[in-house]
């Protein structure tokens, strides 16, 4: 009789929490370093680039050559000439080693990896890093696969 008490007493907690409201999902904002993208957009370049590590400071305390401030110019141009809900239009760039800044967030940029422009779609989450961390410029191994002289048996390999 023991026993079963304990085992109503167990299957009654287990009913309350079952029977609790779920909590609805709430979309996590974005944050860089404990700043919303709202504020990152209001900062001014200094006070953006002490946010950004080493490397990236160093390469915005040398200035902006025209190539990039002509790169900046295109995406704010394709931005504001898009419908709104729309993605905006493809702005192609050999600038690999450009530094995805706040502002830049929701363009569309083609990244050239030495063959084709690589649509990056720029999220929160790239600000600081390098464009071309987005478009690779190798194809990757596929390992197993044997071409066409690997062994005796395989002229018998049909080719795609």
């Amino acid at each position: 009789a023991e026993y079963m008490g304990l085992f109503l007493e167990t299957l009654g907690s287990t009913m309350s929490t079952a029977e609790a409201p779920k909590k609805k999902y709430v979309h996590k904002k974005y944050t860089y370093r404990g700043i919303t993208l709202e504020e990152l957009l209001d900062k001014s370049g200094t006070e953006l680039m002490e946010m950004f590590n080493a490397r990236q400071r160093r390469r915005l305390s040398r200035g902006l050559n025209v190539k990039v401030r002509n790169f900046i110019q295109k995406l704010r141009k394709a931005k504001t000439n898009c419908a709104f809900g729309e993605k905006p239009a493809v702005v192609k760039t050999h600038l690999r080693n450009q530094i995805v800044m706040p502002e830049m967030v929701g363009s569309v940029a083609g990244v050239y990896n030495g063959k084709v422009f690589n649509a990056v779609e720029i999220k929160p989450d790239m600000i600081g890093h390098y464009l071309g961390e987005f478009s690779i410029t190798y194809k990757p191994v596929r390992h197993g696969r044997p071409g066409v002289g690997a062994s005796a048996s395989s002229k018998f390999v049909p080719l795609k």
